[in-house]
C-alpha cells in the first residue's frame, strides 16, 4: 500500500547533476532548505524521447517565475548526467533541449524515484512525478502523470503561489484573488 507524502517530511536527496552552465555538480533538498528555497522537483521517463523535452524546456523557459518565487526547480531522471549534456548539447529543433536555467539530476541507481513513489521498477524509469517541497522539507504538493501526458507549467506557478499565501484557496484560485 502507498505511503502518504503530502504533510510529511519529504525524503531527502543528493544527486549528480548538470547544472545551468553545463558543468557537473550535485544538488540537494538540503542545499535548497539551508538556502531557505521551495523545491519543485520533477521527474521525465528518459532522455531524448518526445514528451519530456516539451515539459522540460517549457519549465526553463518560465524559469524567471519559480525564481521570483523563491523557488529552485530540479528535472530528474534515471539516466546519466552524461546523456543529459549530450540532450542539453542538442539543439531545440532537433529535438533536445538547448540551454537551460535548471539543473537537470541523475538518479542512475534509482533510488530517489523509488522514495519519491514514481519508479516503473520493471523499467527503469520514472514516471512524471511533480512535488513541491517547503523550505522546511515538508512535502506540500505531489502528482503523478501517466508518461504520455506532458504537464502544465501554469499549473504548477498557480499551485506553488497557492501554497504560498498560507490561506485557504478556493476551486479555480488564481493569484491575486482572495483566500477563504
Amino acid at each position: 500500500m502507498a505511503e502518504r507524502m503530502v504533510g510529511k517530511q519529504a525524503p531527502q536527496f543528493t544527486m549528480e547533476a548538470v547544472l545551468p552552465d553545463k558543468s557537473f555538480g550535485k544538488v540537494s533538498l538540503e542545499e535548497n532548505m539551508k538556502n531557505d528555497k521551495w523545491t519543485v522537483l520533477f521527474f521525465y521517463p528518459m532522455d531524448f524521447t518526445f514528451v519530456c523535452p516539451t515539459e522540460i524546456t517549457a519549465m526553463s523557459d518560465r524559469y524567471d517565475e519559480f525564481e521570483d518565487l523563491d523557488a529552485e526547480v530540479i528535472g530528474v531522471s534515471t539516466d546519466t548526467i552524461h546523456t543529459h549534456l549530450a540532450w542539453i548539447n542538442t539543439d531545440r529543433k532537433e529535438n533536445g533541449l538547448g540551454d537551460l536555467k535548471y539543473p537537470l539530476a541523475a538518479d542512475t541507481n534509482h533510488v530517489v524515484a523509488r522514495e519519491y513513489g514514481v519508479l516503473i521498477e520493471e523499467e527503469g524509469i520514472a514516471l512524471r512525478g511533480l512535488f513541491i517541497i517547503n523550505p522546511e522539507g515538508e512535502m506540500q504538493y505531489q502528482t503523478v502523470f501517466h508518461n504520455n501526458i506532458g504537464r502544465d507549467v501554469d499549473e504548477t506557478l498557480r499551485v506553488l503561489q497557492a501554497l504560498q499565501t498560507g490561506g485557504l484557496c478556493p476551486a479555480n484560485w488564481r493569484p491575486g484573488q482572495k483566500t477563504l
